[in-house]
């Protein structure tokens, strides 16, 4: 008898490089605008990081 293992996603199973939920995006500019905002940048990337309002997370480049 096999063991058979059924993964949802593969999320759950390859670690990410630590960025969490951030969306990738073309531009930034409607979320610069939002209450709490902070435009970042780091290695050479465009982040946004909103702790108001966390789904408004993104990095350009």
């Amino acid at each position: 008898m096999t063991m058979v293992t059924i993964i949802d996603s593969v999320e759950s199973v390859v670690p990410s490089g630590g960025g969490g939920n951030v969306k990738v995006r073309k531009s930034l500019r409607s979320l610069k605008s939002k209450p709490g905002a902070q435009v970042i940048r780091r290695h050479g990337k465009t982040f946004v990081i909103n702790k108001k309002n966390p789904r408004y997370k993104a990095r350009q480049g």
